[in-house]
């Protein structure tokens, strides 16, 4: 690894509260950043928030604020966040910071003496959510826009252009240098396809609202604003000191961004070529992760969906919500979210494969050697010692192309290692033996087998690393992992310490709730998703106990089909059959069919329940079966 090592998360839009998506990226980003560190290289990572824009403008007008004071709300719950979950950035830059905004404008005064920015006109079609103007032919039928899906609005108006078509074919020589300069590759020949298709000048400025950058004095033209993208882009090396004071730039030499991919483009495309203009290296590494979805949608405040990273963190622990965002989805492919499989991943890797280990270990040291453990040699245990050392040399290549499911896959097969080798050598038989030394030497392979996988865990989960290496006394630093990973090392002799269980079983699941926004806890639908619901008029032809229940009738109701519906149904605490033979219902028709004592349903009769008891749903005058409600 390079001795210098740059990383940026996105920049985060102010018109949304931070959700899974965003910890996602920002977790990635402080793994990488911890990871590059304990390799021994100089580190500096950066995250912030993008303010400027006309969705700002319009967000803020709304709430009847300024957009400042707007733009410092939320961006000021992005940075508690953070701070919060103890990520390691070394910049919080805001897109309304003063050396910022003096860098933007250097930058657009540089690309016009270039002659890569002029005036023109620009007539089409502009999404407001995305920021961005679409062709006709780019859009979705009834002229939506193609990323999010939103109605476009037509827009016609004054623009400085950026000659994003003069820079073709230096970018396509650019993209075939390195097959892994875009992860994961296959997003790279997506950008490929899309210059090689040919590329459109680029608007980089807007007159028809004033939350912006203004352009800078030398070219008069006050009503300007600089375009969100030329704006927001340029963070990477304002923060550096671009522009202003540069004595951080050194650290653009080995820079990786680490984007959504609903922004590849723009990372892909528009910010090399803006840096090709200013004659400025390109970044090293560009990393498009996929969309945290629920219920196969990207979250978003406008759909509703969106999950709260601090509640999932407090519920949870903030170490095992980082180790299942970054175990659970291969990088690169939309994950989506489920209570449950965070709950596996912490009983079955965290509490039963790592927490018993180290439990394991303390256990008997503290039994059999009052903590103190010591084997010149592990002779028993040659060969395990050879697969571990052979597993950790694997996982930094892994790391470096992303891949963190695949290295904690890889890293948990140490664990494994350990597990089975106390069930295998069963050292409390051994005790009774008087072979003492032997178990002595399983405890000492054991703290090496946990401080190894300590020393690579201890990027994604810092603080239940430094507490294994506490109780192993030993500390996480660049020269022990040099020692104990890169030079394969083992260590001849430990004193151990009594440490609480790490990781406890969850036996229920922890949040009642997700926590969305308002309108999801109010159990809002749209009107799509009422749609999906058949409701139709039925007769009920026959009916008549359930044996064995009180509370179920078994029913056949003529809905129109050729055959009649078996629907079981709870209402027989207040109806006897024969009051519903010959009476007409409301059902669910399209319900999936489920069996309830033994009798296939297909279908859920509708009913009405207060204080007084329960009441069918029925059609106000006779009606034809099958009739749709709706």
């Amino acid at each position: 690894m390079s001795d210098l090592f740059y990383v940026t998360s996105p920049i985060y839009y102010v018109n949304d509260v931070p959700h899974i998506g965003h910890a996602y990226s920002t977790i990635l980003c402080d793994a990488l950043a911890r990871n590059a560190r304990l390799r021994g290289a100089e580190v500096f990572f950066l995250t912030g928030t993008d303010e400027h824009g006309q969705k700002i403008e319009q967000a803020a007008k709304a709430r009847n604020e300024t957009p400042k004071a707007y733009a410092d709300k939320i961006g000021g719950e992005f940075k508690k966040l953070w701070d919060d979950f103890d990520i390691s950035y070394n910049r919080f830059i805001r897109t309304t910071d003063s050396d910022h905004e003096l860098g933007v404008q250097k930058a657009f005064e540089i690309m016009r003496a270039n002659g890569d920015i002029y005036k023109g006109e620009f007539e089409g079609q502009y999404c407001v959510s995305c920021e961005t103007f679409w062709n006709e032919s780019q859009l979705l039928e009834g002229g939506a826009c193609p990323d999010c899906g939103k109605p476009t609005e037509l827009l016609k108006e004054e623009n400085y252009f950026f000659r994003t078509s003069a820079y073709q074919d230096r970018l396509l020589a650019w993209y075939a240098s390195d097959e892994s300069l875009i992860l994961p590759k296959s997003r790279r020949n997506e950008v490929i396809r899309f210059v090689e298709n040919g590329l459109e000048d680029l608007s980089v400025t807007r007159t028809t609202f004033e939350w912006g950058i203004k352009l800078p004095k030398s070219a008069n033209d006050p009503k300007h604003v600089i375009y969100v993208w030329l704006d927001a882009l340029m963070n990477y090396v304002t923060a550096l000191g671009w522009g202003t004071d540069e004595h951080n730039m050194r650290f653009w030499s080995n820079a990786t961004h680490v984007i959504g991919k609903d922004i590849l483009r723009f990372h892909a495309i528009y910010w090399p070529a803006f840096l090709m203009s200013l004659n400025l290296p390109l970044p090293k590494r560009i990393a498009a992760h996929g969309w945290w979805t629920r219920d196969g949608a990207k979250m978003s405040k406008s759909k509703g969906n969106a999950i709260s990273p601090r509640e999932v963190a407090d519920a949870y622990g903030l170490e095992s919500f980082r180790y299942f965002m970054l175990r659970d989805v291969p990088f690169g492919q939309d994950g989506d979210f489920a209570e449950k499989a965070l709950i596996d991943r912490v009983n079955s890797d965290l509490a039963n494969d790592l927490g018993n280990l180290l439990n394991r270990l303390l256990g008997m040291a503290d039994r059999y050697f009052a903590f103190n453990v010591a084997a010149a040699d592990l002779p028993c245990f040659d060969e395990e010692k050879k697969q571990i050392d052979a597993i950790a040399a694997t996982l930094d290549p892994l790391f470096e192309a992303m891949q963190m499911h695949r290295y904690l896959e890889e890293l948990w097969k140490i664990f494994a290692i350990g597990n089975k080798a106390v069930n295998d050598f069963k050292p409390w038989e051994k005790m009774k033996t008087g072979a003492s030394d032997q178990v002595a030497e399983l405890l000492v392979f054991m703290a090496n087998l946990l401080l190894k996988g300590a020393l690579a865990l201890s990027p994604i989960m810092p603080k239940s690393c430094d507490l294994i290496a506490k109780s192993l006394g030993v500390t996480i630093d660049a020269p022990t992992r040099r020692s104990l990973i890169d030079r394969a090392e083992w260590i001849a002799s430990f004193t151990l310490a009594a440490q609480p269980p790490l990781f406890a079983r969850i036996d229920a699941p922890r949040l009642t709730e997700i926590p969305t926004n308002a309108e999801e806890k109010a159990n809002l639908i749209t009107i799509d998703e009422f749609k999906k619901v058949e409701l139709k008029i039925g007769s009920v032809i026959e009916a008549k106990r359930v044996e064995h229940s009180a509370k179920l009738l078994l029913l056949r109701v003529d809905l129109g089909e050729d055959v009649p519906r078996q629907i079981v149904a709870g209402v027989g605490e207040f109806y006897a059959p024969e009051a519903i033979e010959g009476t007409q219902v409301c059902v669910v028709s399209n319900l999936k069919p489920a069996k309830l004592m033994g009798f296939e349903s297909r279908g859920m009769v509708l009913a009405i329940e207060d204080k007084n008891g329960l009441r069918l749903a029925r059609p106000e005058t006779a009606t034809a079966n099958g009739a749709p409600i709706k």
